[in-house]
């Protein structure tokens, strides 16, 4: 019988690109973005807690000012399964320390499942499935496993992996020996994953027995995991920012990944939601909207007394929160993370991150 999977939610992002909805002190992870009015922080814990049989296994990491948000998100979650990284540092930390606690509390046998926060998930059953055959395959093998989401479109903003080797049948789902990890692709390079076949997008959901990580980890990132080991979360003021995919899963022969159809979206700028929500009518209206001879658009206001008014607009986003508003084409939604950085060079505007 496989162990009982130990999740970690990765809750210290910032989703800079749903500015002005997403703040420092109210990120994505905080919102409620698919109309369920549960944020999408209190949503993936819904989902991992079935597996992690209760709230005493279920873990959070975060940034040190989220950590009472998270607090408030999540009451029933123990103090002692928040851990809270004193700067952020990118994934590879926060896996390897997380990993490191899980080890000293649990035993380095145990299971762990890393897990973004911010992740939309259509299909909670079999996302949990997928999640316990992902587990027997980490635990059989020795593996870090992964999930490699089945492409519906070919997508140039997402890593991919390429499925290698047959590893055989787990939980009636086939795994593969990791064959490689892609940056984001051009457009052309994306049709050709898409068509072969081989390839799923890179859903940065990892699950392991803590002691391969561990290992892992000594043998390609042995400075980061040796300042861990010595100083915890102290030694994040020397660490550099490393993410966990560079880190150790494009350099392990450990990798496997399992193809997943679950319905997945990681909800990376505005344009996401228009992809959750969209059906017959033109617009996607998460705010009252009088519009004319608008299409395409995605309207959104925090205040439901407040009215957008447009007129002539095609393919364009507009958002209103508080004293701030985004107009923005949705093929410029990238570039919003600039612009806010932009605002926060100006000390008019620093009070709108």
């Amino acid at each position: 019988m496989v162990k009982p999977l130990i999740p970690v939610i990765l809750a210290g992002g910032k989703g800079e690109r749903f500015w002005p909805v997403s703040r420092l002190h109210r990120p994505k992870q905080f919102l409620s973005l698919d109309g369920s009015g549960r944020s999408l922080l209190q949503s993936t814990a819904d989902r991992l807690l079935p597996l992690a049989e209760d709230w005493e296994s279920l873990w959070v990491i975060t940034a040190s000012h989220l950590a009472e948000g998270v607090r408030q998100q999540l009451p029933q979650l123990p103090a002692k399964n928040i851990l809270v990284e004193p700067v952020g540092r990118d994934t590879a930390p926060a896996v390897a320390w997380a990993t490191l606690e899980i080890a000293a509390r649990c035993g380095e046998d145990a299971i762990a499942g890393f897990f973004p926060a911010d992740h939309w998930i259509q299909n909670p059953d079999a996302y949990r499935q997928t999640l316990m055959a992902a587990s027997e395959l980490a635990e059989s093998q020795g593996a870090i496993a992964t999930l490699g989401i089945t492409p519906t479109f070919p997508s140039t903003g997402y890593g991919y992996i390429e499925q290698g080797e047959s590893a055989g049948n787990f939980g009636h789902l086939t795994a593969y020996r990791v064959s490689r990890f892609t940056e984001k692709p051009d457009r052309d390079t994306a049709e050709k994953f898409l068509s072969s076949g081989r390839f799923g997008w890179n859903s940065g959901m990892f699950i392991f027995p803590a002691r391969v990580m561990l290992q892992e980890l000594k043998t390609h990132a042995p400075e980061l995991i040796t300042a861990l080991m010595e100083k915890g979360a102290d030694a994040y003021s020397d660490l550099t920012k490393l993410s966990i995919d560079y880190a150790v899963m494009e350099k392990t022969q450990k990798a496997y990944v399992m193809p997943a159809n679950f319905g997945w979206d990681d909800l990376g700028d505005w344009n996401a939601i228009e992809r959750l929500l969209k059906g017959e009518a033109d617009n996607v209206e998460l705010a009252q909207h009088v519009g004319k001879d608008t299409s395409g658009s995605i309207l959104y206001s925090s205040d439901p007394d407040e009215v957008i008014v447009t007129i002539g607009l095609e393919d364009f986003v507009v958002v209103r929160d508080g004293k701030a508003t985004l107009i923005v084409h949705k093929d410029r939604t990238q570039e919003i993370k600039q612009a806010v950085k932009s605002l926060g060079a100006d000390d008019r505007f620093k009070n709108l991150l």
